[in-house]
Formats: structure tokens, sequence, C-alpha cells
């Protein structure tokens, strides 16, 4: 299965550069800092090629340094190794790597096919695609190995991923060198497993990769209105805002009320409130007691429909929009959110995000990011690589969630466990969220329909202790 590792580091390939920049003001040698990396590589490919013929191709700059301290070491290590290298500077640390490998080297065009190969072309400074000569090769060199390890990010990835360079090459292992990249998370299918090297030089704050959390049972004088009150506003689909509210009752809510239209149903412990009159619906959106209020899921998109999402923004209560609600807000609904008495999170898949954010032109974490700052909103941007951001500019990358996902009724699951996490004094309800959401999912198997999903968030709650 292709993962990421938990609560990892995520930096820009200009911010690792900075971070490197600084270790070596500080004292750090750059040869060591590259016999570090390379050491690690190393070491995994040892793992996974069992004894098996090496490739290791090396590149012009460091990513080649990198890949000649890996070709010297496994030699050393008793494989048969062999070099392809790119010409490279006659200087510097990668032209130092080069000179203490002393077993020759042949042009990457003419480089026989072995069943592990080593990646080490180009690593994160690659900025357009690569040439024809290079990719050719490269690619059918790919295509015979069994076991492909890539140093830091695949040839041809944009590391930042804010563009796509019709990358050549894929990886069944990725060893990401410091910290991830943003192509890791948003690249899998290409970085295949993702293993951090950890080079000991001091990193700044970082985005992350989500970890499980903690999640502790409800203290012993616990009650429902203490485990958090939700309500879920049901709308022209009364069966999505049902899923919801279902998720959000077994995400440990203690007291769900499904307020709207439509014939009651799901779970007995779901309390059912009409909200036909206008006094029905302030008296429900304005309840102090309330948790969370989610409003969104099968809402529709009528005067009806209108009707709720301007009296869930008037109330003061967390608030938590998703599907329907979001795409009826827009891009105008942005500046509505921002000045909203209480909090927001927002749920949106890709469309609806692009309808209300116009901001296309870097990748999906900065996007997400500059998002969350204009809305005063934590969102959740979904996808196979959801992230999280918050408005303090913090965020948290879920990547490699089941793809059983793409399937009706998930989006309203998890708008119901986000609502439940909401509950007071639970920081980091996102994440607790879409963690759960995920390991429901992983729990679930394959061809799984949402109602089944939230079947299994008691276990996955079991597994946050």
């Amino acid at each position: 299965m292709k993962r990421l590792p938990s609560a990892a580091p995520i930096l820009s390939a200009a911010a690792m550069r900075d971070a490197e920049a600084a270790a070596f003001a500080a004292g750090v040698d750059q040869d060591d800092l590259m016999e570090r990396a390379g050491l690690a590589v190393a070491q995994m490919v040892q793992r996974v090629a069992m004894g098996r013929d090496v490739l290791v191709l090396a590149g012009p700059g460091n990513n080649g340094g990198d890949a000649f301290v890996v070709a010297r070491l496994l030699h050393q290590w008793g494989h048969d190794v062999t070099v392809a290298a790119m010409p490279g500077s006659n200087e510097g640390s990668a032209a130092r790597m080069r000179a203490r490998w002393r077993g020759g080297t042949t042009p990457p065009a003419e480089a026989p096919p072995r069943a592990v190969l080593v990646d080490g072309l180009f690593g994160t400074g690659l900025n357009r695609p690569l040439a024809a000569e290079v990719a050719r090769p490269l690619a059918a060199l790919i295509a015979a190995a069994d076991t492909v390890v890539a140093i830091d990010v695949p040839s041809g990835c944009d590391a930042d991923a804010r563009q796509d360079l019709t990358a050549a090459a894929r990886a069944d292992v990725t060893v990401a060198l410091g910290a991830l990249k943003p192509v890791h998370c948003a690249d899998l299918d290409r970085c295949g497993t993702v293993v951090l090297a950890d080079l000991g030089i001091d990193l700044p704050d970082a985005i992350r990769t989500i970890a499980r959390p903690v999640i502790a049972a409800p203290q012993a004088d616990a009650h429902k209105y203490r485990r958090g009150l939700v309500a879920v506003l049901g709308g022209a689909m009364p069966g999505a805002a049902r899923l919801a509210a279902r998720a959000a009752l077994s995400a440990g809510a203690g007291y769900v009320v499904l307020a709207g239209e439509g014939t009651p149903g799901g779970p007995d412990a779901l309390v059912h409130r009409p909200v036909d009159s206008d006094a029905a619906l302030a008296e429900l959106v304005g309840d102090d007691r309330l948790a969370a209020l989610l409003v969104g899921p099968g809402l529709g998109r009528d005067t009806a429909a209108w009707r709720l999402i301007d009296a869930a923004m008037a109330s003061s209560a967390p608030l938590v929009l998703d599907g329907d609600a979001l795409s009826l807000l827009g891009s105008d609904g942005v500046g509505r959110i921002a000045q909203r008495r209480g909090p927001a999170w927002l749920t949106p898949h890709a469309g609806e995000f692009s309808r209300m954010f116009s901001e296309r032109s870097s990748n999906k974490l900065e996007m997400t990011i500059a998002a969350a700052k204009a809305a005063r909103a934590t969102i959740v941007h979904k996808g196979p690589d959801t992230v999280i951001a918050t408005p303090d500019g913090r965020a948290v990358v879920a990547a490699g969630a089941s793809s059983w996902l793409s399937t009706a009724g998930t989006g309203d699951v998890l708008a119901g466990i986000l609502a439940a996490r909401l509950r007071p004094g639970q920081a980091a309800a996102a994440e607790q969220a879409v963690w759960l959401h995920g390991r429901a999912a992983r729990l679930a198997g394959p061809a799984f329909v949402a109602d089944a999903l939230i079947d299994h968030l008691p276990a996955a709650i079991s597994e946050c202790r």
C-alpha cells in the first residue's frame, strides 16, 4: 500500500535549500550531509534489493552526488553495482562524491537494465520537462526493473507539485531527504511508498502529514451536552443529512438533532425536529449549547436551502459548511464566512473549492492555506491528498486515502464526523475527523457504501487511545 510517514514535515524545495544553507552556515559540512543522505538511501536499497543486481543513475547535480554515495556503499556491502552517469561539475560536494567512486561509469542511454534501479538523476531543482534523450532511456530502464528506488523525488517530477512536467520516472519507494516535498503528497502513484531520511539538520516550522490522534474517553461525569450537541440542517435530499447525522452519532457526539422536512429515518437516537417556522429555526441555531451546526449535505439549491444557510451564517455556533452550502455561497460567500461571529469549517472537494476560491496558480497546499486565511476558517480540502489548513497558516496533509472512498455519501459522513469532533474541549477536530474517516475506510475494506463506513467508526476511535 502506498503511504506517507506519519507526522512528517513537508517543505518546498526552496525552503529545504534554505534549511540546508542555514546548516552549512552553522558549521555542518556539506560533504558529511551528502554522505548521510547517501547512507540513508543505500540502507533502503539494501533492504529491497535482497541480493539482486543494482543500477544507479547519477545526474549532474547534488542528486547525482547522493547517487554516487549510494553506489559506493552498496559496492562496499557486496552488491553488484553498475553506475550510469550524466556529465557533472568538477567542483563541489557532488564532484567529490564522484571522485570517491572507483567503479567506472556508462552513459544512461547505454546502461544495461538491472532488477533494482536507483534513480538519482534529478532532484528538487528540476523546473522543466526532461529532454527526450534523457526521458527515453530512463523510461526503458524503469520498465525493465523489478524495483525502483528514487532519491528525494522521481526524476522529472516537480518537487513543489506546481506543474505537470510529464515525468518519465516512477518509483516503488522514494527516500525523501530531510523533509517531504509537496509532490510526495500530491503524486503517490509516481512516488510509491515514501520514507523520510532525517538528515539531522534543523528545519523551520513546517506543514506536516497527518498522525493518528489521541481521543480520550468521555469523563466519568460526562453528559450528552458536554459530549456535544450537534444540529444537522436537512434540505431537499434528506438522506444525505441523515447520513451525516448518523456519522455524528457514531463519531462521539452526545446529542444529534436532525432538523428539516422529510420522513424520519436512521437510528432511534436521532432527534428529529421540524423547522417549519422562522422562529423554530432561529431557536435551534441560536441554542447556546450547540457544539456544532452542520449545513450542506443534501441541502439542495432552492429558496428553502438559502433560508437554512442564512440562518446558519447568522448563528454564532461553530459551523460546518459542506456540499450544496459551499456551492450556493460560492466566491461571494468567502467574505460572509470571514465576517461570521463564530468559527467555521469548510469541507470542499476540488470542484467546490474552485467555485469558492479563484487562486489556481500554485499547488494544493498553498491554495488551501491562502483560502483558509481569506475565509478565516479551517478548510478541509478533500481528495486523495486531503489538505487541512487553518486561518493562522498551519496545515496538515492526509494522502493515500482508500480509493474506495470515491462513492456517494462519504463526504456527508466526513462532515458528520467533523461536527461530532467539535465537541467542547477537543482540539484539532478536523485532523481527528479526517484520520477517523480514512481509517474507517481501511477497516471497511473494498467496495463499501457510505452507510457501512459509519459502522467502522467506533473501531477506528478505539485505536486512538
